[in-house]
C-alpha cells in the first residue's frame, strides 16, 4: 500500500466515532442536553454529505480532458451513481438529525424545539447587525417570536432556515437597509410601540415568514398571544419603505 493510499484511509469509522463521542462528552460537560448535541452533530454530518454531493454533481461529473466518448460515458454514469448515492445518504442523515417520522406528512409541523430556536438566534443576529449596530428586545420575547416563526415550518425547513434567512437578507438588502434606517435603532422611531420588532433581530425572521407564509404566521402569532400591533407595525414599515 502506498503512502498516499494509507493517508486516504487513515480516518476510519472507529476514529470518526471517537471524535463524535468526544464532542458529545465535552458538550455534556458544558451543560448541553444530549439530544440537542446529537441534533447539531447530525445536522453537520448531513450538511457535509450535501456539500459533497453538490461538489461532485458539478465539475466532478466531467471526464478527464482527452478521454474518448465510451470512457466519458462510463465516467458520467459512474459519477451519476455516486452523486445519487450521496444525495440519498444526505437525505437520510437529515431525516435522522431532525428525528423525522418516516410516516409523517411532508407538511407536518412538529413542536418547535429549544435547539431550533437557538439556531435561529445564531442565524438572525449577525444578519441583523449587518443592517444595524444594536438591537434591543427582551430575551424571552425573542424566543417567543422566533418560535412562532419556526412553527410555520416542518422539521426539514427549520434545519435549512439559516440558509433561507441569509438568502432573504441578500435578495432584499436595499429594502432592508431603508427599513432599518427609517424605523430601526438610531432612527426617530421609539422602540416602544408598534415598531418594536424593527429594533430586534427577530424582525428578519418575521419578515421572511410574512413573505412566505403570512396566514400561518398570523395563526401562530395569535396562538402565542404576541402583540398584534407588532406584526401590523412591521408590515406597515416594510410597505412604507418599499
Amino acid at each position: 500500500m502506498t503512502a498516499a493510499r494509507e493517508e486516504r484511509l487513515r480516518l476510519d469509522a472507529a476514529s470518526v466515532d471517537n471524535a463524535r463521542t468526544t464532542l458529545l462528552q465535552l458538550l455534556a460537560r458544558a451543560g448541553v442536553y444530549s439530544g440537542d448535541a446529537e441534533e447539531l452533530i447530525g445536522l453537520v454530518e448531513a450538511g457535509a454529505l450535501a456539500v459533497a454531493h453538490e461538489e461532485l454533481a458539478g465539475a466532478g461529473r466531467q471526464a478527464p480532458p482527452g478521454s474518448d466518448e465510451p470512457y466519458s460515458a462510463g465516467w458520467r454514469d459512474g459519477s451519476r451513481a455516486v452523486t445519487e448515492g450521496l444525495a440519498g445518504l444526505a437525505d437520510r442523515a437529515l431525516g435522522a438529525a431532525v428525528a423525522e417520522d418516516a410516516e409523517a406528512e411532508a407538511e407536518a409541523r412538529p413542536r418547535v424545539g429549544r435547539m431550533e430556536v437557538e439556531r435561529a438566534k445564531v442565524a438572525v443576529v449577525p444578519l441583523y447587525l449587518s443592517f444595524s449596530e444594536e438591537s434591543d428586545l427582551d430575551p424571552e420575547v425573542t424566543e417567543q417570536v422566533l418560535a412562532s416563526a419556526l412553527a410555520t415550518m416542518g422539521a426539514r425547513q427549520r434545519a435549512a432556515y439559516p440558509g433561507r434567512l441569509t438568502s432573504f437578507a441578500a435578495d432584499n438588502r436595499t429594502h432592508l437597509e431603508r427599513l432599518y434606517a427609517t424605523y430601526g435603532p438610531g432612527s426617530a422611531i421609539a422602540i416602544h410601540g408598534r415598531y418594536t420588532l424593527v429594533h430586534s433581530p427577530t424582525s428578519l425572521a418575521v419578515l421572511e415568514r410574512l413573505a412566505a407564509r403570512p396566514a400561518e404566521l398570523r395563526e401562530e402569532w395569535d396562538a402565542a398571544e404576541l402583540p398584534p400591533a407588532w406584526l401590523d407595525g412591521l408590515t406597515r414599515a416594510w410597505d412604507a419603505t418599499a
